[in-house]
């Protein structure tokens, strides 16, 4: 079992900056595969950026370029530098681990956090 915690979620002005972390517990961190995702209000969720176990990253088109991915398997914890925000990026982002062969991590992703929510003012 994974215990997955998200925070750094907020309200900030398009262009601006935030930094989400996701904080693990449980069985080994460094073995699994972790993503954001992230669901807008009358949205199906979707996959915004993943990393590997091997520390390989992958990105949805539209954050390419403004938001990075990254871990630290010494702190169990990964995190999402979110730069040049846009009102269209405000939504609630979760943190999710597992093992995959997906470049989007559609499926395989077995332990969820409960989200925080980011809101991107115009």
């Amino acid at each position: 079992q994974v215990q997955l915690g998200e925070s750094g979620g907020g309200l900030v002005q398009a262009g601006g900056s935030l930094r989400l972390t996701c904080a693990a517990s449980g069985r080994t961190f460094s073995d699994y595969d972790m993503a954001w995702f992230r669901q807008a209000p009358g949205k199906e969720r979707e996959f915004v950026a993943g990393v590997r176990w091997t520390g390989r990253t992958y990105y949805a088109d539209s954050v390419k370029g403004r938001l990075t991915i990254s871990r630290d398997n010494a702190k169990n914890s990964m995190y999402l530098q979110m730069n040049s925000l846009k009102p269209e990026d405000t939504a609630v982002y979760y943190c999710a681990a597992g093992r995959t062969a997906a470049v989007d991590f559609s499926s395989g992703m077995s332990y969820w956090g409960k989200g925080t929510l980011v809101t991107v003012s115009s």
